[in-house]
């Protein structure tokens, strides 16, 4: 057995570990943030349990910590007496981001990890099977349902070589997808093996994992060998286990990857999958640097920038900032006055958190280039629509910021060597343990809106085609995020206005004078985050199927989940013959595999098909996951 299928098969609670196969396996841990975990807590009140049913929970705050008036604050609260209530672990805003922490304080080899963001996989670089998935399916595997996905097909990742000086790991993953674009793992787990990963630290391996995501992967996975045994004793932690692939293992396909040919690489506008040598668009002025984020926030990465920028001071023209990822990394950072080197440069210190990565505050100017160390430069994600956004490694962001133009980082001199602490700090004051009493009151704010109640499927769906999209449309595309939007997550008709509105300003309006309809997409529709509320605000509005060519293994989840029939092309060609404005009728006939759509306007025929199970269909049938739940008990 390969690694994947070992841990999976210890898990498997449904199914067989065969690829395509619908499986449901045991999670052991979930995790949210609080850009959906407000949602995630009003589904799982919805369930009607009393406490938990995972081994650990853990609630972080680490996306909505702007805090310009009452809504982000409210939601922090009942986060805080949610947790307390139900037996989660709470990690207060300023502690830092959920993947980091989650590595350094709770991740374990061998164990399932579900999360409500789409870079969970994070944890994968310590030998858990971590997955991203929308908030409904992580509150009921902390209700104690399994959690269903189809089996992935495993890629082997053989790594061979040792990685260069001024090349990352970054520069790693940024090569995987290169090759293999933006949807190249869909349903497939990235299975790193070979003598190259020992060159690899921990939060290295993580950060491979972390960025797995962009390539659809539903997880990516190193080994648990004597790397991983030195961070987790290096933290103070207990739980380590060897585990590797069997020595005659068989993988769906192997990528192999020579770490000594790879240079820095750097992905341009506005897609992680565009990626060029760093040495092949030199010379591009550079109006910011933002350095953080779950990919690239750990200490051996701040370590690496302090050292880089050592004696050098930022462009004159850059504005740079690092946003740290835990307190864990900034307390070393003071103790080994490592901080001074970066303040004395003139880079910016933000808090531990997301920040700019989602949106959050440090928007560049008006068609700015910014150089930044994270995982996505979607279309408009930066806060600035017109900026141009490059993701590059935490060494070459560097260059970018004492140069002032992108530039290779080779250029800067002699390569430092970074070393990780054998003791890391230890500080969990900021983590909450649950309440021990049985009565805590849940604290609610105005901006906290209860779930709106969905119907059951109609067996006849009409109306009109009120968007008509390409491929890779993003969940960005469908509800942005950013500091506006980000603090309506509680509260659904408020956030809905704000569907499509990078695509379309006017969405909003004709959906609910249209009473609804339907959506029409490309392949790879709902690449990007776990965001369900892309799903629950056009289910809200009345959306009643989105038909594509195909889909982003998450978002298709989240649609069933809340009742949104996700409809596929059965003939991709048709995709041509209908246009926004006309008016469709699908006849689903018990959502057999071939589902007759009428094109009224156009008086034609069109057969679509569907990707759904049987636990599928029976869930939009009901009306979404959380009447299924309810009508299942």
């Amino acid at each position: 057995m390969n690694l994947t299928q070992k841990i999976l098969s210890e898990h498997l609670v449904e199914g067989e570990l065969e690829a395509g196969n619908e499986i449901g396996i045991k999670i052991d841990q979930t995790l949210t943030q609080d850009a959906t975990g407000t949602m995630v807590y009003l589904e799982l009140e919805a369930m009607g349990i009393k406490k938990i049913k995972t081994e650990l929970s853990v609630s972080y705050v680490d996306h909505n910590t702007l805090q310009t008036d009452f809504r982000n604050a409210d939601d922090h609260r009942y986060l805080q007496s949610i947790a307390s209530k139900y037996g989660i672990y709470f990690s207060r805003p300023g502690n830092g981001i959920c993947h980091q922490i989650h590595l350094e304080r709770f991740a374990l080899p061998g164990k399932t990890l579900l999360g409500s963001d789409s870079h969970t996989p994070t944890a994968g670089g310590m030998g858990m099977i971590a997955i991203g998935a929308g908030g409904l399916d992580v509150a009921a595997a902390m209700a104690g349902e399994p959690f269903y996905l189809k089996m992935p097909e495993v890629v082997n990742v053989y790594l061979t070589g040792r990685l260069q000086p001024f090349v990352a790991a970054k520069d790693v993953v940024l090569e995987v997808l290169r090759r293999i674009g933006v949807k190249g793992a869909v349903n497939k787990v990235l299975e790193y093996t070979g003598p190259g990963i020992k060159g690899l630290s921990v939060p290295e391996r993580a950060t491979i994992t972390n960025m797995g995501t962009e390539t659809g992967a539903t997880t990516s996975i190193f080994p648990s060998d004597e790397i991983t045994k030195k961070f987790l004793d290096g933290q103070a932690r207990n739980g380590w286990k060897p585990l590797q692939p069997d020595e005659n293992a068989e993988y769906d396909e192997i990528i192999e990857i020579n770490l000594d040919d790879i240079e820095p690489l750097i992905a341009l506008p506005h897609s992680p999958g565009n990626v060029k040598r760093v040495k092949d668009v030199e010379g591009i002025k550079v109006d910011q640097v933002a350095i953080g984020s779950c990919t690239n926030s750990s200490l051996r990465d701040l370590k690496m920038v302090a050292k880089l920028l050592r004696g050098k001071k930022v462009h004159k023209n850059v504005s740079m900032v690092i946003s740290p990822g835990s307190r864990q990394v900034i307390l070393h950072l003071i103790e080994s006055k490592e901080i001074e080197d970066i303040v004395k440069a003139g880079a910016r210190i933000l808090e531990n958190a997301c920040g700019p990565c989602i949106g959050m505050g440090q928007a560049p100017p008006s068609k700015g280039v910014s150089v930044r160390t994270f995982n996505r430069n979607f279309l408009g994600r930066s806060g600035t629509k017109d900026a141009m956004v490059y993701l590059s490694s935490p060494e070459t962001a560097v260059a970018c910021a004492i140069y002032g133009e992108i530039t290779d980082p080779r250029k800067l001199g002699n390569y430092p060597e970074i070393q990780l602490p054998d003791k890391f700090i230890i500080d969990d004051s900021m983590i909450l343990p649950p309440s021990s009493h049985e009565k805590v009151e849940v604290v609610r704010g105005p901006n906290i809106k209860p779930l709106p109640e969905f119907k059951p499927l109609a067996e006849i769906l009409e109306g009109e085609v009120l968007l008509k999209l390409g491929d890779n449309i993003t969940t960005d595309h469908i509800l942005p995020g950013g500091a506006k939007i980000l603090p309506l997550r509680s509260n659904v008709p408020e956030i809905s206005k704000y569907t499509f509105s990078i695509i379309d300003a006017n969405f909003y309006e004709r959906a609910r004078k249209k009473n609804g309809g339907f959506i029409i997409g490309g392949h790879n529709y709902g690449q990007g985050s776990s965001r369900e509320h892309a799903a629950i605000a056009p289910k809200y509005l009345g959306i009643k199927a989105v038909i594509a060519k195909s889909f982003a293994r998450i978002h298709h989840a989240n649609l069933i989940n809340f009742g949104v029939l996700p409809l596929i092309f059965k003939e991709k060609e048709d995709y041509n013959e209908i246009e926004q404005g006309d008016k469709i009728k699908i006849i689903l006939n018990g959502l057999e595999e071939n589902i007759l759509m009428k094109n009224i306007t156009k008086n034609k025929e069109i057969i679509l098909t569907h990707a759904l199970s049987k636990r599928e269909i029976s869930i939009i049938k009901a009306g979404g996951k959380l009447a299924y739940i309810k009508n299942k008990r």
